[in-house]
Formats: structure tokens, C-alpha cells, sequence
């Protein structure tokens, strides 16, 4: 418990009422988190909504040990506490931060090798729905040189807040984008920021476009699952990487695995959130050196879509799972957003 006499005792957040719907999402109140050595404590000005947070609100992706019970992966806002041990950051700064939980709050604890600063041009609400796509596809496509320059990048799922991160990236790296989508107002979406080739999927087949038109795909990024697993293995040319993020039509599924060998295909899948901290605070780093000067000029900006009260955390996340939203949803404590504070 913070017993900082500055702060309140208790903050307003988001809890859930045990796993299930929407509806188990409640506002509480809980003690003030504690600053911990390597660590900030940061007030809120908005929290991003992410598919994990969703799985972890039915029960099937429990937080690490000693993480906190609450919701929300990445947040923006003011740093308030510094804890020992960190360089770098002070009382006031504003930044971004990948949390590992407690995001959905007015104050959270966070390591301060995770936080980044703001990206240029960016203002402090809509770089909350950065962290965590932005380290998610980073560290699967782009560090390492997974995807080669030139190279041809399949994503599935291209309006969606992966899906889009790995677009605009890819298209500052000179990368030749195939995206899937549907229906065609989130196709459009998709060519304005950057695509080459949007596949409607509900009226063509992903695997004869990438054949015919690039014969396979050298990266496969999807997190769809279930019949595309082995559609993916088609769709790819020889020596690819497919990347598999989420599984939103099942995990379990029979597959021929004679063309991985054949293709000499690698298949590969991570979690962010069970990654160490050392490989966090990487993959911070490389965005910091890499990515964020992209903003500067435009090649990539922050794709805000829809922005809530935490009150409405249950609207949010009824939104999230209809999966036909554009750009990210935000969560912003409701005393910032009865302010219009936007900053």
C-alpha cells in the first residue's frame, strides 16, 4: 500500500466481479500501488483494451504470480513516483508504458525499463494504445530480420490493432503487404494505411491471391487459427516464417506438417506478457531507436478509434469482442474524462 501522503489511499478502478462476460466488469476501489525499486508509479491518463485483457476476463489467461489481479497490458500518463534504482525517468514526465496487468486503474506500478516516451506528435491519450501491439509486432516480424527488406508480409486480420501496427511498420520498411479483411469498410481502412493487396475473405481465397500474385507469402502474421493453419502453410513460399499471435477459431486442429519440411517453413508463436523483463526492456529500446522516429514524419501514427470512460469498461469490451471496430479502443479514468483532458 502507498502511504504517500500526496496521493489518495484508495484509487477508482476496474475489477472483475469473477470470470465471464462483459458484465463481470465493475468499478472498485482499491489501495494505491506501492513504488518499487526499478519501478514508477504512473497516474493514468488512458489505458488501451487488448484481446489478452478479454481472455483474461473469461479465465483463460491468468496473470503472472505476482502480477496484479487487473486488468489492462499498456497505459499513458504522468509519472508521480520514482522508485531506487531508476535512471532516466522523474516526477512529471509523461510516457507510455507496457504494464504486466493493473492497467484499467488511475495509478498503476510499473517497471521503468518498460516505459517509453511519448512518440513525436504524439499526444498523451492515443499513445496509451501503442505498448502493446507495437512490442508484439516488433519483436515477431522486425527484430532479428524475420521479415526480409522487400520482402512479402501476409496479415490476417488487417484492421485490427496487430494487424494495423504490422501494416503501417511493414510499409516503412518497404515490405510488399497482402492483408485479409472483411467487410469492405475495414478493407478501405486497411489500403489507406498502406497495404498493397487487401483479400475481401469472404469473397476470395487468400491462398490462390498470394500464389498467384507473389508466389507465397515470405511472413505469415495471424491470429485467427483454426482452418487458416494449414491454408497458411499453402499460402507460404518456401523458407517463411508464419507467425502464430492468437488462435480467434481454435488452436486444435489436424494438419499435413510434410510441406513445413518440404517448404522448409518455420512456424513460431509467443505471448508478450510471459516474455523476462530483460527481453521487455529490449524490445523498449529497439522501438525507441527503430520506430518511434517514424512518427516524426508520419510513416506511422497512433490509430485511436474509440475512447471510454472506465465506467463503461463492459461497453469497451463488448465492442472489443464484435471485432467490428476500426482502430484502438481506450480506456480513460472518468475524472480526466469529464476534464476533456486530452493532453
Amino acid at each position: 500500500m502507498n502511504s504517500d501522503p500526496r496521493f489518495p489511499e484508495r484509487m477508482k478502478v476496474v475489477e472483475m466481479q469473477g470470470p465471464g462476460g462483459p458484465g463481470v466488469l465493475a468499478l472498485g476501489l482499491r489501495p494505491m500501488p506501492a513504488v518499487r525499486a526499478g519501478g514508477l508509479v504512473v497516474q493514468v491518463a488512458a489505458a488501451g483494451v487488448n484481446g489478452p485483457d478479454i481472455m483474461q476476463r473469461l479465465g483463460l489467461y491468468p496473470p503472472p504470480e505476482g502480477a496484479s489481479d487487473l486488468l489492462g497490458l499498456e497505459v499513458s500518463g504522468t509519472v508521480v513516483q520514482v522508485g531506487d534504482n531508476v535512471s532516466g525517468w522523474s516526477v512529471g514526465d509523461t510516457l507510455t508504458a507496457l504494464t504486466n496487468g493493473g492497467g484499467y486503474a488511475e495509478y498503476v506500478a510499473v517497471d521503468a525499463a518498460h516505459c517509453l516516451p511519448l512518440p513525436p506528435g504524439v499526444s498523451l491519450r492515443d499513445a496509451a494504445g501503442l505498448p502493446e501491439t507495437f512490442f508484439t509486432v516488433w519483436s515477431n516480424i522486425f527484430s532479428g530480420g524475420i521479415l526480409p527488406e522487400g520482402g512479402t508480409l501476409l496479415v490476417h486480420g488487417g484492421a485490427g490493432g496487430i494487424g494495423s501496427t504490422a501494416i503501417q511498420i511493414a510499409k516503412a520498411c518497404n515490405a510488399r503487404i497482402f492483408v485479409t479483411e472483411s467487410p469492405q469498410e475495414r478493407c478501405a481502412f486497411c489500403r489507406r494505411l498502406g497495404a498493397d493487396r487487401v483479400i475481401d475473405y469472404a469473397e476470395e481465397d487468400f491462398v490462390t491471391v498470394l500464389r498467384s500474385e507473389a508466389g507465397g507469402a515470405d511472413v505469415i502474421l495471424d491470429i485467427v487459427g483454426g482452418p487458416y493453419i494449414a491454408r497458411n502453410i499453402k499460402a507460404a513460399a518456401p523458407g517463411a516464417t508464419i507467425v502464430q499471435l492468437a488462435f480467434a477459431q481454435g488452436s486444435k486442429v489436424e494438419i499435413d506438417l510434410m510441406p513445413v519440411m518440404l517448404k522448409r517453413l518455420k512456424l513460431t508463436g509467443s505471448t508478450l506478457r510471459s516474455r523476462s523483463d530483460a527481453s521487455k526492456a529490449e524490445i523498449a529500446a529497439q522501438l525507441v531507436r527503430h520506430v518511434w522516429p517514424l512518427f516524426a514524419d508520419g510513416r506511422v501514427k497512433p490509430l485511436t478509434g474509440t475512447v471510454l470512460p472506465m465506467s463503461e469498461a463492459r461497453a469497451a469490451h463488448e465492442l472489443m469482442q464484435s471485432a467490428g471496430h476500426v482502430g484502438k479502443i481506450l480506456l480513460v479514468p472518468d475524472s480526466r474524462m469529464a476534464s476533456g483532458d486530452q493532453a
